[in-house]
């Protein structure tokens, strides 16, 4: 290895981080001609759960023009399941590791594609981002709100391509529905609603126990707070707790959360929040999160975003398990990130344009494309960048702070605080245990 950057450099925050980007720059290959990027990227996966395989699959299946230089996972028997699915797509074996460090100091990574829980987001692209790389990092790209500018900033400083893995952005089934939206079929577009409508089972609480011996379970706490090792906090069911997720609905509500925000073109915070949620049907759960919520947000001109979770439902709303409504003045659209939409129009709802369901439609080919290809030209301006990523990923965090404060609260657009509420802008962000602190933007 030709540079000191180090892991200790990298955990360290504040002013250690302006080093890690002073060291980088040393390196040979990292910050060399933009326009000279080879066809093949070179790309570190940290991370190596369901999603990043999903990922990881799909590259291979494509044949897509990118060599796997690392794989990455505190767990080394999810490294190990990964592996197999790289049989055969390249000469040379990806290198392994538990630490995201050894990927961020190879002068040889182009990218990353980052896949942990979501506490683990927003310091590992950091990070990656003043170590000169590009990210692709799943949703929702912060645990906390501030989070979320602390990215913004950093793909600015570091001028970094970042994409939030919100693929519907690029799915073929939403460019057909934003083109009729943007040419005026349901006139100007009032409100938006999102859903999830699916089944959920109730997962009881287990007894703490000994974390198996093939994973740092310490580095997989990372920034949050040092607990025993229980099962249900681990892989999988970690998104039922706050230290390291966002509940139902910052996991699948995300999703039709961003469509709604694409949808009614949402550029702004909101002005106020309102959110509602229960012990439905999951008594005994072991989650921290409620099992429904009804969340809505509005903002300075009126317009409202709506989001409704139900857990008792197989037969999804309007017939799909997770989707939108657009609600404008000469009609609606049903959308659904299934890969359909219907529209309705006048006052008889007259039968507009409409696709079908075609699940194959659901953008993760397109929106790797797209990365991958802003990787080589350096166009930093992808659909899922992180002021749009935010914006989505914003109202996930408001609703959760309203939901544990007071139900109703309202915010500054401008300055992005809570008025009259401590309690709530407490919230937007977070203690970070040492020394898996947040580097400092």
């Amino acid at each position: 290895m030709t540079t000191n950057v180090t892991r200790r450099h990298i955990l360290q925050a504040g002013t250690q981080t302006a080093a890690v980007l002073a060291a980088a720059q040393a390196m040979p290959g990292v910050f060399a001609a933009e326009t000279s990027k080879p066809e093949t990227v070179n790309l570190g996966l940290i991370g190596c759960g369901s999603i990043m395989n999903h990922h990881l699959k799909g590259l291979v299946s494509r044949k897509e023009a990118v060599s796997i230089s690392w794989l990455c996972d505190v767990d080394s028997a999810q490294v190990d399941r990964t592996a197999k699915n790289m049989a055969g797509f390249q000469p040379k074996e990806a290198k392994r590791t538990a630490e995201f460090e050894d990927v961020l100091t190879d002068p040889d990574v182009d990218a990353v594609v980052v896949a942990t829980p979501h506490h683990w987001h927003a310091p590992i692209a950091i990070a990656a981002m003043a170590a000169g790389k590009d990210v692709y990092l799943e949703k929702p790209i912060s645990h906390v709100y501030d989070e979320g500018h602390a990215i913004i900033r950093a793909a600015k400083k570091y001028q970094r391509v970042v994409q939030q893995g919100s693929q519907m952005r690029n799915s073929p089934v939403t460019d057909r529905a934003g083109k009729l939206l943007a040419d005026g079929v349901i006139g100007e577009i009032k409100i938006a609603k999102a859903w999830t409508a699916e089944m959920r089972n109730t997962v009881k609480p287990v007894a703490d126990s000994a974390a198996p011996e093939q994973v740092n379970y310490d580095r997989w706490l990372g920034p949050a707070p040092k607990r025993p090792f229980n099962q249900h906090r681990f892989h999988g069911t970690w998104r039922m707790f706050r230290d390291y997720a966002n509940g139902e609905i910052g996991d699948d509500g995300i999703h039709d959360i961003d469509m709604a925000c694409w949808g009614l073109g949402v550029d702004s915070a909101p002005t106020q929040i309102t959110a509602r949620g229960s012990r439905m049907m999951l008594h005994g759960h072991a989650s921290e999160y409620p099992d429904n919520m009804n969340v809505s947000w509005q903002f300075a001109d009126g317009r409202l975003l709506i989001y409704e979770n139900y857990p008792f439902t197989s037969y999804g709303i309007h017939g799909f398990d997770n989707g939108n409504i657009f609600y404008g003045t000469e009609g609606y659209m049903i959308f659904s990130r299934r890969g359909a939409f219907r529209v309705f129009l006048g006052p008889k709802s007259e039968p507009g344009p409409t696709e079908g369901d075609v699940r194959s439609e659901r953008g993760y080919a397109e929106h790797m494309a797209e990365f991958l290809n802003a990787v080589r030209t350096r166009d930093l301006h992808t659909k899922a960048r992180p002021e749009v990523a935010h914006r989505s990923c914003a109202l996930v965090h408001l609703a959760e702070i309203a939901f544990r404060t007071e139900g109703r609260l309202d915010l500054d657009p401008a300055t992005e605080r809570f008025k009259d509420c401590d309690e709530a802008n407490a919230l937007l962000s977070k203690a970070y245990r040492d020394p898996y602190r947040l580097p400092s933007v």
